[in-house]
């Protein structure tokens, strides 16, 4: 990159330097909610702006996403609970009202893809992610306001995913329908992703809907589908031979991945880990805590840049690497490091964490303008070139890492 390398923090006292990251990290999700609590409301036409530029500058006619909303009313939900703020309190009622009035279809259930800027439905498909991304962010704001008619709303929700989602053939979850839940041939998140039926990414977020769905709601069906969930990633999405995440499959679980992504790698071991724990099953725990560790270790050996950040990605065609060091991936690791060290008490996943969260200080958060870069500074010659706010960028990785990095040092202290 053409800078000089960074010496390598020193740990003389893990618990000392553990108790000042977590005052930095309560600190820093407090600029993250104050950030969005600020910024993000459209007092004009309701709910969020779909998108604000790097300056902080709204762009009037974006489109509005239900993984922006979903995740905002995810976000204000959990915060709100942490800190006593009545705005944190406020933004999570206005994502929870505008999503019920306008993402919700009353006809076929589910939620839409997309809005327009006036909260017109643009692309009604029913994205299976989608469905877990509101079931998760309705379990949080049950939580918050123990309204039964929230947890109405995520059991909707999720017997529809089940009723809908599931591969009656093969197992897993199927990533996408139409409105009214047939097969459509476009499957994709996004114009970055390939067209297949099944994706980790898809499978790693119902995972995590499920988990506190179960915390909230201990039904007997909902622990089956998250066992069920956690049977998936066990069986085909972990390669054992690499210890990396298989991304793209078929119906046949045949792997069309093209790489693998150090990201989706390291939230994946963290992510299965918390599931586990909602589970609560000590068998199934034991038998796959050392895999998910090791997938946490292969991320520590092969992804780590001179600056302690961890790289995006591996082409297997090119068999090159893409250096680019994002928001979301920075904060993933953060939390995949730290939840390897609270499980093993070893000092190099302490170590990780640490030079990730000196490097996110340093190069990711904008200290000028507020919330982090898309790329960190060392990345983007001109560092507002994108989004602050947009269709993929929202409060969820960074204030839930702030979040979860707490509790893994106060697990471990």
């Amino acid at each position: 990159m053409g800078h000089p390398v960074l010496p390598e923090p020193i740990v003389i006292d893990a618990a000392a330097q553990a108790a000042v990251m977590m005052q930095e990290f309560h600190t820093e999700l407090i600029a993250i909610a104050d950030w969005w609590a600020t910024y993000s409301p459209d007092l004009e036409r309701g709910g969020f702006y779909g998108e604000i530029d790097a300056g902080n500058r709204p762009v009037n006619d974006a489109s509005k996403g239900i993984i922006l909303n979903a995740r905002i009313l995810w976000f204000f939900s959990e915060v709100a609970q942490q800190l006593d703020d009545l705005r944190y309190r406020d933004c999570a009622q206005r994502a929870y009202d505008y999503l019920v009035t306008h993402f919700f279809d009353a006809e076929f259930g589910g939620v839409y893809w997309e809005l327009d800027a006036a909260g017109n439905p643009i692309n009604t498909k029913k994205q299976i992610y989608a469905q877990a991304f509101t079931i998760y962010a309705l379990v949080a704001y049950f939580e918050l306001t123990k309204d039964e008619q929230v947890l109405v709303r995520a059991l909707e929700c999720f017997e529809l995913v089940e009723r809908y989602g599931i591969d009656p053939i093969n197992e897993g979850y199927l990533e996408a329908f139409t409105r009214e839940w047939k097969p459509i041939d476009d499957l994709r998140l996004s114009e970055k992703d390939l067209n297949y039926p099944k994706s980790q990414n898809t499978h790693l977020h119902i995972m995590e809907a499920y988990t506190t769905l179960h915390q909230a709601h201990p039904a007997p069906g909902i622990r089956a589908a998250l066992e069920y969930n956690i049977r998936m990633f066990d069986r085909y999405m972990i390669d054992r031979s690499s210890h990396h995440l298989r991304m793209f499959m078929d119906l046949q679980w045949n792997d069309f991945s093209p790489g693998y992504t150090y990201g989706h790698d390291i939230e994946a071991s963290w992510l299965i880990a918390k599931a586990l724990e909602s589970l609560g099953d000590e068998h199934c725990t034991q038998a796959l805590t050392p895999t998910l560790l090791k997938v946490a270790e292969v991320t520590l050996n092969e992804a780590v840049g001179c600056y302690g950040q961890v790289i995006d990605s591996y082409d297997r065609a090119t068999q090159t690497t893409n250096t680019d060091t994002t928001w979301w991936v920075q904060a993933e690791a953060l939390v995949g490091f730290l939840y390897a060290y609270a499980t093993t008490g070893e000092q190099r996943f302490f170590t990780a964490a640490v030079n990730v969260w000196e490097f996110i200080k340093q190069y990711q958060i904008d200290h000028q303008k507020g919330e982090w870069f898309w790329l960190s500074n060392l990345d983007q010659p001109d560092q507002y070139s994108y989004y602050k706010v947009g269709f993929w960028k929202c409060p969820y990785h960074n204030g839930r890492a702030m979040m979860e990095a707490i509790r893994y040092l106060q697990t471990h202290s």
